[in-house]
Parts: structure tokens; sequence; C-alpha cells
């Protein structure tokens, strides 16, 4: 039962259910207690602590991850150690603190190496190039990452995290005023999230494309309608660092501040997750694990 919630609320996740997801998980954490199963138990803490940061909560997932990142390290369970490395490099680089967040990308890059685990190191060699890319503008080593990171995502057929290498490029591209570029390998990501029905994906995808096509002389009344739209599709989902990225995204192309769409205002869809699930994260616990 334990293992059919956790399959259920990681599917949830990956559907952009992130509500259903957290409950899901929840029950999953809770039953696998109960049973004396401690690997699904740290799946389902792993998955809840992700959902949380997936979202921008970070405030409530932090010590979370870093405490799985710990227990996953005495275990030496490779995998969980990459997992855990790499959610923590993600907040860190979300918050701007660029020398921590690549400096525990570049671990869980070593670790996955060693360990083979070659789907964990494909990301980590993304969120390096996102990395280099952002606080040093070296293009190039970033674009030769992800080049390397494709080859591994195209021989494990790992689509979900080819489309989001796809999307890294464009961002990548679009940094570098490549916008041309940018807007093809944007384009491509949002057909490969629309396939896959990827809801997160799809939105982040086509905020990049906007971007792009506005430095490419799409004209600021169908920008700012386009911006407007996807602030309200990602208050629905809930995606707190998303939605302030499209804010980001209307100062810096100078068509804010935007219309309300569809009725939506800053905090409509509700908190990132229910009061009493971020208590229970912050509060989490994986002693039980040991």
């Amino acid at each position: 039962m334990a293992w059919a919630l956790w399959s259920g609320g990681t599917l949830a996740r990956q559907r952009g259910a992130f509500r259903l997801a957290y409950r899901l998980l929840r029950l999953a954490a809770e039953t696998g207690e109960r049973g004396g199963d401690v690997v699904v138990r740290g799946y389902s803490l792993a998955g809840l602590a992700e959902t949380g940061r997936i979202q921008g909560d970070y405030a409530a997932v932090r010590r979370l991850h870093e405490q799985l990142l710990a227990e996953a390290r005495r275990r030496g369970e490779a995998r969980h150690t990459v997992w855990a490395l790499e959610g923590i490099a993600q907040m860190h680089r979300n918050t701007g603190e660029y020398d921590e967040a690549l400096a525990l990308f570049e671990e869980a890059a070593d670790t996955a190496s060693r360990a083979e685990d070659r789907r964990g190191w494909a990301w980590a060699l993304r969120g390096i190039a996102d990395v280099v890319s952002v606080r040093d503008a070296d293009v190039e080593r970033a674009l030769s990452l992800l080049s390397q990171a494709e080859e591994a995502c195209r021989e494990m057929r790992l689509s979900s995290a080819l489309a989001y290498n796809h999307k890294m490029r464009g961002n990548v591209l679009y940094r570098a005023g490549r916008y041309e570029q940018a807007r093809e390998m944007y384009a491509l990501a949002l057909g490969e999230f629309q396939e896959m029905d990827e809801p997160r994906g799809t939105a982040l995808s086509r905020l990049g494309l906007v971007k792009a096509s506005a430095h490419l002389g799409r004209d600021a009344a169908h920008t700012a309608a386009d911006l407007a739209e996807l602030r309200s599709t990602l208050d629905r989902i809930g995606l707190r660092h998303a939605r302030d990225m499209v804010d980001k995204a209307a100062a810096e192309l100078g068509v804010g501040p935007l219309p309300d769409h569809g009725g939506h205002e800053r905090g409509a869809a509700g908190p990132v997750l229910p009061a009493a699930g971020a208590e229970a994260l912050q509060a989490a616990d994986v002693e039980g694990l040991r």
C-alpha cells in the first residue's frame, strides 16, 4: 500500500497536481513507517521534500533535504545522495547563492559518475551549465555540458530530463542574447513537454518562448497578455518561484505591471503547502530510517 501511495504521489507531482501529491506522499510515509519499511518511508519523505522545493516553499523543505542528505551519506546510498545534493543546490541557485550551488552540483556530478548513476549525472551537468551560464556568462562551457547531458538522456531514453535539457539550452542562449536560437529551443522543449502532458515544463517553456519572441519583435500588448495568462496558469499549479519569474520577465521586457487575467491575484491559489503540511515538513525527522 505504501509503495502504491508513493507511486500515485509521484505521478501526481509530475502532472502538476501538487496538493494531491503532498497528500499521497504523506500517507505513503506514514504507511511505510507503520509497516516498518524504511525504504518506502525514505522515498516518500524525499518525494515530499521535492514537491515543496518545486513549488518554491524552501523554508518548509530545506531542513528535510539536509536531513535526507545526511542519512543517504551515512548509509552510502549514492542515488539518494545525488538527489539531495541537487535539490539543495537548486535552492541555492534560485536564491542567488551561485558559488554554493555550483559546489553542490559539482559534488553531485562526481558522486553520480563514481556510482554510474547516469540519470543523476545528467541532471547535475544541467545544473552546472545553468550556474556557469548565469554566474560566469560562460556560454560555450554551458552548451558543452548540456550536450554531454543530452547524450546521456538519449541513451537512457529519459524524455523528461531531455526536455528540461532543451529548455535549459534555451535559457543559456537567451542569456547570451541569441534570441532566435533560444526561441527554437524553447519551441522544441514546449512540444516535448506538451507531448508528455507535463504542465510545469510546458509553462516554463512557454515563458521562455514569450521572452525570446518579445526580443525578436513581438508587440508589447501581446507579450503582456501572454505573461498574464502564464501567471494565472502558474498560480493554479502552485509554482511560487516560477510565478515570480513571470513578474520579473514583465519588468525586464518593459510590459509591467501585468493585467490580472482570469481574476487571479497573488496568493489566490492559496498556500503552496497546506499549513499542517508545511509544519509536518519542517518537523520531519528521519531518525526512523536508521
